[in-house]
């Protein structure tokens, strides 16, 4: 497989994120910049200045990239938190992650779309024949 990578589709009203990842880790580390992507117009402007550590319990791979989704999706809306940087590490029972960002500025970052909500609607995270593979969409 090549390197990390998403990509956004539309679904209805609400947009789609799709995630490919040679590993798990990378996988749910991308997933945050799919999401970062979303919300911001120039995610490349995100300078990694503050460190977060971010622990999540669950066994359930879906699970998990919904949890870790809605958690940077509330340190976005709670603290107006943005990533720059993820380091994901995905066992049986959780993630542990080192998430790089700083605060959101409007005149630097840009305002993307209000994303509402992380769902469950088409949730998928399966394994390739060369990495990994999860869909999710949000609603917004």
């Amino acid at each position: 497989m090549d390197a990390a990578r998403y990509e956004l589709f539309d679904h209805t009203a609400d947009l789609g994120l799709r995630m490919f990842a040679p590993t798990l880790g990378e996988l749910f580390a991308v997933a945050a910049s799919g999401l970062t992507a979303m919300v911001v117009d120039f995610p490349a402007n995100i300078r990694p200045a503050v460190e977060r550590r971010f622990g999540i319990v669950g066994s359930d791979r879906e699970y998990l990239l919904f949890d870790w989704l809605k958690a940077l999706l509330f340190a976005f809306e709670d603290d107006r938190y943005v990533p720059a940087t993820c380091e994901v590490v995905v066992t049986d029972t959780g993630l542990e992650a080192t998430v790089r960002g700083e605060a959101f500025d409007p005149t630097r970052h840009g305002l993307g779309r209000e994303v509402k909500a992380i769902t469950y609607h088409g949730l998928t995270v399966e394994r390739t024949a060369d990495g990994w593979r999860a869909e999710v969409i949000v609603d917004i």
